[in-house]
């Protein structure tokens, strides 16, 4: 018999696993082998089902909904106007926002004049920042950055009391912005901000005040099957450096003070709109609000944000820079409620996404970044809302992606497909127990 040399690496991995289960069933190192099994497991999915390969091509147009008998008299499904924009009454953000007291900054202050501000000086770094790594529990960067933001400021806790709240289950694929922030204002004294379009100059005024940031990239890292690959990743910003050209960063993956280039970051906080977070104590919220300016302004912020992506889709030169300036066009667009524009600012930045290399095809977006959903969800787009969240759950062997899971159910809601809505609604909820907007679905339904 012929032997197909081609499956020689899953044959050596399907081996090796059943090796290490097998020492792992007859000594005490069980629980230490835990971790590698399960990257060698992914290591076995991947070469079986190569990352990127399946694009999303939308179909386009509303899909009418479906009078259906709904499994419980509360259930009350909404047409879809399809000539009007369908302005969302409550989002996902909002839905989980409303369980909680959350602090935002009430108050909007001018901006201080140019002129007056102290010139910044060549290189700075601060001292004080607890350093933690990620490693040894799966996927743990959003709990460790966060932690090491909040015990700059004296938080009497680590990577673990942060990770038990934001990720009740380790494997949750992902932990957003506004679920960080929700963490902050339910179980420590501390205050936040989240702003989209930030500046690098913006950075370091925070950080030589005294102000750590968070911000949220795309690098390409190395996967469990030993190849580059891009994924979304958290850095606590601590310093800078002009005549290298280098930022400092408390880098969970890599190291503390780890130095990245400027261009670098750029182009890697580019993939998420120049995202960030300011953790800080209420008595230094007068002093941050006049470094901000008009970033302490939502309204503005947002209009800002959609200003800087359109100026991305004008000077981008490549198809790899066209799908992250569309992509973040249509976050920007969502932000502002502009659902159809937003949908039709998806459609280009994936036309793009299909002309890009499958080796750097950020197929993980989807996972961090929910903008496609709610812009097809409220312009009627069900089925292309579907077609996505289908490849992004089938990206994965643990597909432990909660959003995906809700938007999808809430599709179906629209399409009278209630056997799937139930479906997704318990398997969100097996991923993320609690998840608030999945259990007011689950409530809805009757479930």
């Amino acid at each position: 018999m012929k032997f197909d040399r081609d499956k020689l690496p899953i044959l050596m991995a399907v081996v090796t696993i059943v090796l290490i289960l097998s020492i792992g069933l007859f000594t005490p190192v069980r629980s230490r082998l835990s971790f590698q099994v399960e990257k060698l497991k992914n290591r076995l999915y991947y070469l079986s089902n190569p990352p990127g390969k399946e694009v999303f091509v939308p179909v386009g147009g509303a899909q009418e909904t479906v009078t259906l008998p709904a499994p419980a008299e509360t259930l009350v499904i909404m047409p879809v106007e399809p000539t009007e924009p369908v302005v969302p009454t409550m989002d996902l953000t909002t839905v989980v926002a409303a369980s909680t007291a959350t602090i935002m900054p009430t108050a909007t202050v001018t901006p201080l004049p140019t002129e007056t501000m102290v010139p910044l000086p060549p290189t700075f770094n601060l001292t004080g920042v607890k350093y933690e790594d990620q490693h040894g529990v799966w996927n743990y960067c959003a709990p460790t950055n966060l932690s090491m933001a909040l015990t700059y400021w004296g938080w009497d806790g680590d990577r673990i009391k942060a990770g038990k709240w934001l990720k009740p289950m380790d494997k949750d694929k992902n932990v957003m912005f506004y679920e960080m922030e929700q963490f902050v204002s339910q179980n420590t004294g501390l205050r936040s901000i989240v702003r989209r379009g930030g500046t690098p100059t913006l950075l370091k005024r925070l950080i030589v005040s005294g102000f750590p940031v968070l911000i949220e990239k795309g690098a390409f890292m190395q996967e469990v099957n030993g190849n580059l690959s891009w994924m979304g990743h958290y850095n606590l910003m601590t310093g800078y450096d002009d005549a290298s050209q280098e930022w400092i960063v408390q880098d969970s993956y890599y190291q503390a003070n780890f130095r990245i280039k400027y261009e670098k970051i750029d182009l890697e906080w580019r993939s998420f709109n120049y995202e960030f977070m300011v953790v800080y104590p209420g008595d230094r919220e007068a002093e941050l609000y006049s470094i901000l300016g008009p970033y302490t302004n939502e309204q503005w912020t947002k209009e800002n944000a959609f200003k800087m992506a359109d100026e991305q889709v004008a000077s981008a030169k490549d198809a790899e820079s066209y799908f992250y300036a569309y992509f973040n066009r249509g976050s920007a667009q969502v932000d502002l409620n502009d659902f159809y524009g937003a949908a039709q600012s998806y459609d280009m930045a994936y036309q793009f996404y299909a002309e890009l290399e499958q080796a750097i095809r950020p197929y993980r977006i989807i996972w961090y970044q929910t903008g496609p959903y709610y812009a097809y969800y409220y312009s009627g787009r069900y089925q292309d809302l579907i077609n996505l969240a289908d490849i992004a759950i089938a990206s994965t062997n643990e597909p432990f992606l909660e959003e995906s899971y809700y938007w999808r159910a809430k599709a179906n809601q629209a399409l009278g497909s209630f056997k799937l809505v139930e479906e997704d609604v318990n398997n969100c909820l097996n991923v993320h127990p609690g998840f608030i907007p999945c259990e007011a679905l689950k409530a809805e339904l009757g479930i």
